[in-house]
């Protein structure tokens, strides 16, 4: 896609901006109330869009995350926001997607699956999860697994709710928590009662 296909709509953004706004109002209904009347309600306020501000800046490290993780290149990155590539990359290039970091080698009971993606990941992760290996760690362009005697199968839930995560654990699933990486994605792992394909199958 093209970054001028990337761009929103004025509707878009406007919608995203009154459903921000009226998100902060709804938490702080008694800042609203008061605020013709109030000084303290004026604090208020000013504490519900500091953590507005700081979850949508969450929100943009994490989708540059994805991105970056998806084969988008800074400059991409930096023309979508409006800055240089070099702005782009001074700005977020110290986020986990950009460090391969220190990661353990292939070992009898640890394997690192790499180079990984966001469009191979998954189908990495079912054929090695049939063979026994699961996820326990991940980061830039790899998945760190584990050797098991049992089957396992693998989930990605892009910004997962609350709900949606104690769905995810209430159905046995596992979070997998990296780390050190700031991802867009939450990895979800859950043991079947099945024994692991032959190991000889790791060799194909």
């Amino acid at each position: 896609m093209s970054v001028s296909g990337s761009h929103l709509t004025d509707d878009q953004a406007s919608a995203i901006r009154e459903a921000v706004a009226e998100a902060m109002l709804a938490a702080c209904e008694q800042g609203r109330k008061g605020l013709d009347n109030d000084p303290d309600a004026h604090l208020l306020m000013v504490a519900a869009s500091s953590v507005a501000a700081q979850e949508t800046s969450r929100l943009l490290r994490q989708s540059i995350t994805g991105a970056r993780t998806a084969g988008h290149s800074w400059e991409t990155l930096g023309r979508l926001l409006g800055i240089s590539r070099q702005a782009a990359q001074q700005r977020f290039g110290t986020s986990a997607a950009d460090r391969k970091g220190s990661v353990p080698g292939d070992t009898p009971t640890h394997r690192m699956l790499t180079p990984l993606h966001a469009f191979n990941e998954m189908e990495a992760l079912e054929r090695e999860g049939l063979r026994g290996w699961h996820a326990v760690d991940y980061g830039y362009l790899f998945h760190l697994v584990e050797a098991s005697p049992h089957k396992w199968e693998h989930r990605r839930l892009w910004w997962p709710s609350r709900r949606r995560r104690r769905l995810m654990e209430e159905q046995g699933w596992e979070l997998i928590v990296p780390s050190d990486f700031d991802s867009p994605w939450a990895y979800y792992k859950r043991r079947l009662n099945e024994p692991a394909e032959p190991a000889d199958r790791d060799c194909q």
